[in-house]
């Protein structure tokens, strides 16, 4: 029997937009003409159809990108470049809701979460337009014998090639495109397939906003074709990557040929801890969201819970009470909390993973299983009852799947907590500021929160340790990714 999802009959109309492929400053076709479509995850159907780039694509992109960067962009001053970004950001805001519609239409996510995404896309350009003026070296007093003048300058890397992800599709755009051009430098980027429609609408702000052709071309293709040439390409400087560690080590394979720069920033199976003396019902809340918003789409997602055992029961049992009421439906529909997954091969992916728990003995205390027959919906899922060593707690699932377990020795925690070859991010629940701060230092993760989940800005540093990635997004630390540093030493 059919089950209605909730909102996916009244879905509305997708916003016109570019379809192709955008280099040096011109929506065009792919070379050979190829096509793919793009389809909306609520419905499970096709709802547009835009060009898909190959190898030759590509090539075509970074010699655009090449002219540009020796040309006007490179004449361009640092004041020139940071009001461009921060046009920009003035027109991701006029063009909100019609931002919102496509990024859901697209991704799945309700509307209040893209709305969220894009202004924080739109500070992120303002922070960095704020930077380009800010890009300085510093003068150094060797310790030589004689008169010297001796400096450091930071210059722009050139041509970078940028991969970017589906689950949060313009706005992790947004952070890898502003600092990159706040340095100086070009960009040859590709949307993921699923997911390429509001980066073009961004693209065509840009030209909008006055972004001289070449400057960011936008390659839409298969991580497999478009991906693997973008990262392989000798005339492209830096890549840098968000997506999963197996595909960070296809990438580093491929860049290898001219030793180009690299920086990841990859998955993720972040440990939440809450202590017996945290505010139990803000930890409850805060978990549940740390795992269920964004349809657990996200990298530093609260995935496995650690409850100190008199009060496991009591949390966890809240947050499954939570994740019973959350409203799944289509992300257009207003009260829905959850959308579906990206994808078909996502959804069996994710479902996957549950029954596999399920079957080494895991207990669903909510959820455990696919929601209707039409989309790619799944419940929001709470298993305990699992071991450390199974899967369901060692690997990324990025869904709405949390696993828990109780502890009660904080050190026995720590080794659990970090036994594990990611180190992306951490949850610190407790009202002993002392405790918060040992455990902090103790978790080996690239960000750590206490008594909230998730709280990001792009003044921040955003990585992680061990195998989610190299270097860091946001912040002044990713103005570094996108600059040499240079030595200068004068005898006088």
């Amino acid at each position: 029997m059919s089950t209605t999802i909730r909102g996916s009959e009244k879905l509305p109309s997708l916003p016109a937009g570019p379809r192709g492929l955008l280099i040096d400053g011109k929506f065009v076709d792919a070379a050979d003409g190829a096509t793919m479509h793009v389809y909306n995850p609520a419905t499970g159907e096709a709802q547009a159809e835009v060009a898909v780039g190959g190898k030759e694509d590509v090539d075509r992109a970074v010699k655009s990108a090449r002219r540009a960067f020796e040309g006007a962009w490179r004449q361009a001053t640092p004041s020139s470049r940071g009001k461009i970004l921060w046009r920009v950001a003035d027109l991701i805001e006029q063009h909100a809701e019609e931002l919102a519609l496509i990024e859901t239409l697209d991704n799945g996510k309700p509307l209040a979460e893209s709305r969220g995404d894009h202004a924080f896309a739109a500070e992120c350009f303002r922070y960095y337009a704020g930077s380009a003026t800010k890009i300085d070296g510093r003068h150094v007093v060797p310790s030589l014998p004689g008169e010297w003048h001796t400096y450091t300058r930071r210059e722009p890397l050139g041509v970078v090639g940028q991969i970017v992800p589906w689950n949060f599709p313009l706005m992790l755009a947004a952070w890898k495109i502003a600092p990159a051009l706040a340095t100086g430098n070009t960009i040859v980027l590709k949307p993921a397939e699923q997911t390429p429609l509001s980066t073009l609408r961004l693209g065509e702000l840009f030209l909008e906003a006055g972004l001289p052709a070449g400057v960011l071309n936008i390659v839409n293709g298969y991580g497999e074709v478009a991906g693997e040439a973008i990262a392989a390409h000798g005339g492209i400087d830096k890549v840098a990557f968000t997506g999963s560690a197996q595909t960070g080590r296809a990438i580093l394979r491929a860049a290898a040929g001219n030793l180009k720069k690299v920086s990841l920033e990859l998955g993720g199976k972040s440990p939440n801890v809450v202590f017996a003396d945290a505010d139990l019902t803000a930890a409850a809340q805060g978990s549940a969201a740390a795992i269920f918003s964004h349809m657990g789409e996200v990298c530093i997602a609260g995935s496995r819970l650690y409850v100190e055992q008199n009060v496991f029961d009591e949390v966890v049992g809240e947050i499954a009470e939570e994740a019973k009421h959350l409203k799944i439906g289509a992300g257009t529909d207003p009260d829905t909390r959850l959308g579906p997954l990206v994808s078909e091969s996502h959804l069996d992916r994710v479902t996957g993973y549950i029954e596999e728990g399920v079957a080494s003995g895991a207990r669903p205390l909510t959820g455990g299983k696919r929601f209707g027959d039409r989309g790619y919906f799944v419940e929001p899922t709470v298993l305990v009852d699992v071991e450390p060593d199974s899967r369901v707690v060692r690997e990324e699932i990025f869904g709405p799947v949390l696993v828990a377990r109780p502890f009660k020795d904080p050190a026995e925690l720590a080794f659990e907590a970090n036994n594990t070859r990611y180190g992306l991010a951490a949850g610190v629940w407790t009202r002993d500021l002392s405790k918060a701060h040992r455990v902090a230092a103790a978790m080996q993760a690239g960000m750590v929160f206490i008594n909230t989940y998730g709280a990001i800005d792009p003044a921040l540093p955003f990585g992680g340790f061990k195998e989610s990635g190299w270097g860091r997004e946001l912040g002044p630390e990713a103005l570094d990714q996108y600059t040499e540093a240079k030595t200068v030493v004068v005898a006088l």
